[in-house]
């Protein structure tokens, strides 16, 4: 390796997005850029949240971590496989958003090194991939039935709503009710606490998907009870932050489906193995999403092609959360599928002139 540069990269949101814990109007994403010695290029995306309320890395803990200790790793590292690297960042304990940049980065340099699409590369088996869409807490009910509205009539084929405390039971009722044979499941991040009980037990009745990461990550116990109670699956998605956590939260009945993220588990090197895992015990997967900019979209759409994904991913298009994306083209759904491209490494080439203009901090880290 020659150099590696981050990029901090801000991109406003075409619609602000409310979860239990903080609304998002714009992203602040970290690109990484490594370029080998012949000059080719791989690209990755820290996509951390810019406070510590869904993990606790934020884009400014990611920026002193990737310029301080992962970038010299990566550079004093020879590997031949991205799964070499990835044990060699191993040694950094946490830090998964950003481990998963640069892991993310070298697997499109190899990919693209070896002539294949990095879905081709990581064992895909799908040309395309079913996507679905995130809709965030609205003002009013009637605000997200719009959204509901906007989303299915673009095709998509799963909706999924965020809940809070106080925004659980009667907009989900009603986007049913609404919507009554539309794919549906909601989202808690974790606000909720086993007492609230009476909250599932009233959503288990509405012909839900599942229900995602009800409890807080560490309360795999309490999933596990509320698991007992309702018919309707749970799914993890902060609870897994490793391969050993999935282990652990199979064993004790703790959910039925994994969302698995790539930025979440630290790269596409442990995504896979999740997969392979969850495929193994029959638990269905989907890729969830952290709103990622084109790059990070990639990794996902590749990865989302994966066998053992049989449940719609969000993989959504660009123009759901950009008016303009950071490729130069955008991520496209169309008739509720995206596209998996066949051209080798990410499929969707960076456009490095409306990167720079909207990058806000640059470091570059010779080799």
């Amino acid at each position: 390796m020659t150099r590696i540069t981050l990029r901090r990269v801000r991109l406003p949101l075409v619609h602000e997005f409310q979860t239990s814990s903080h609304a998002k109007r714009f992203l602040d994403h970290i690109l990484v850029s490594i370029e080998n010695d012949d000059g080719a290029m791989g690209w990755g995306e820290i996509a951390s949240p810019s406070g510590p309320f869904y993990s606790a890395e934020t884009v400014s803990s990611c920026w002193a971590v990737a310029r301080d200790f992962l970038a010299p790793l990566v550079l004093g590292v020879s590997w031949d496989h991205p799964s070499v690297l990835a044990r060699a960042m191993g040694k950094i304990r946490g830090n998964y958003f950003a481990r998963a940049g640069f892991d993310v980065a070298a697997w499109s340099l190899w990919s693209a090194g070896r002539g294949e699409s990095l879905a081709f590369s990581l064992g895909g088996t799908r040309s395309r991939v079913p996507a679905g869409v995130s809709l965030g807490i609205e003002p009013t009910v009637d605000a997200l039935l719009e959204q509901v509205a906007a989303r299915v009539a673009e095709g998509y084929q799963r909706v999924k709503l965020k809940i809070a405390p106080g925004w659980d039971v009667v907009p989900v009722r009603s986007v049913r009710a609404a919507f009554p044979g539309v794919p549906l499941h909601v989202d808690a991040n974790g606000a909720f606490s086993f007492p609230d009980i009476s909250v599932f037990l009233e959503l288990d009745e509405l012909g839900l998907l599942m229900i995602e990461q009800p409890f807080a990550p560490r309360d795999l116990l309490a999933h596990a009870a509320l698991q007992e109670r309702i018919s309707t699956p749970i799914c993890l998605d902060e609870s897994v932050e490793e391969v050993a956590d999935l282990a652990t939260a199979l064993k004790l009945g703790a959910g039925r489906i994994l969302n698995i993220k790539v930025s979440r588990m630290g790269g596409l090197t442990p995504a896979i193995r999740a997969h392979d895992l969850a495929r193994a015990e029959g638990v269905p997967v989907w890729c969830g999403g952290m709103h990622e900019f084109g790059i990070g979209r990639a990794a996902n759409v590749a990865l989302s092609s994966l066998p053992g994904f049989t449940m719609p991913s969000d993989v959504s298009g660009s123009d759901k959360y950009y008016a303009r994306d950071v490729t130069t083209s955008p991520i496209v759904c169309s008739d509720g599928f995206v596209e998996v491209p066949t051209a080798p490494g990410l499929g969707w080439e960076p456009d490095l002139p409306f990167i720079e203009s909207q990058t806000i901090d640059r470091v570059t880290v010779p080799g």
